[in-house]
């Protein structure tokens, strides 16, 4: 039988900034997301086949072979991306108390996708949307492509749990989901019991969270066929600096 899924609340795109300043989050279909990006959704297809070349986390504490993954920062100012030197994820202990504390660094994203048009729309829609909300600036970006997969039998999306980043949104893009069970989207209030929970499923779907009034996380994915994954674009734009390792600072 198949397992009973909950639809996202998907928000009209006209919506968005009053629905993200309302509650803190908004899901956009992926209709929406190339509308207001200005990007064609083969252009987004097109960059799906990188995800089939992603190399293995080799920083998973709990000793999982189940995730995959690239890493790219960049700065985001106006209408421009640029891509900055290639450097370590770090989060503190405080937002992520499994893996935080250490420098993580992960494989770079090729350069042929983040030379992709598409891509650059991506960036700069999205620190479009954080600078209506939170007034014009530069905007650390960090990029993330995951591939959770069902190699030992269950995968974890995020194993540190419910979680906030860090950061002053995040950005969830569901690219593909093949082979598997599971995979809910759960988003709590931090100062309330308030909460959804839904299941993304539509490639290009998005999540968009305000990180300093939610937290979230998904929930382990089990195969339905042998090689199941569900595959993941993780955008973070954060403030005034990237998060970095307060011990390498002077």
């Amino acid at each position: 039988m198949p397992q009973q899924t909950l639809s996202p609340p998907l928000t009209s795109p006209d919506l968005l900034n009053a629905t993200l300043a309302d509650q803190g989050f908004a899901v956009l279909g992926a209709a929406s997301v190339c509308a207001l990006a200005g990007v064609q959704m083969q252009a987004l297809q097109a960059l799906e086949p990188s995800w089939h070349d992603l190399p293995p986390d080799q920083y998973l504490k709990d000793g999982g072979r189940y995730r995959r993954r690239r890493h790219a920062s960049f700065e985001l100012t106006g209408p421009l991306a640029h891509a900055v030197p290639h450097r370590a994820h770090w989060q503190p202990l405080s937002y992520n108390a499994l893996h935080g504390g250490m420098q993580r660094w992960f494989e770079p994203m090729t350069s042929d996708v983040v030379r992709q048009e598409a891509w650059q729309k991506l960036l700069c829609w999205l620190a479009k949307v954080a600078s209506a909300l939170q007034g014009e600036q530069t905007w650390y970006t960090e990029a993330h492509q995951f591939r959770i997969d069902t190699t030992d039998g269950i995968g974890r999306p995020t194993p540190e749990g419910a979680h906030r980043d860090g950061v002053n949104w995040v950005a969830v893009f569901l690219v593909g989901r093949h082979g598997i069970k599971g995979g809910e989207t759960r988003v709590f209030d931090i100062d309330s019991p308030r909460g959804q929970r839904f299941t993304l499923s539509e490639p290009w779907s998005l999540l968009l969270l305000d990180d300093s009034r939610v937290i979230h996380e998904t929930t382990p994915i089990q195969p339905e066929q042998d090689g199941g994954w569900r595959d993941t674009l993780v955008i973070t734009l954060r403030s005034g600096g990237f998060l970095d390792d307060p011990t390498l600072k002077a």
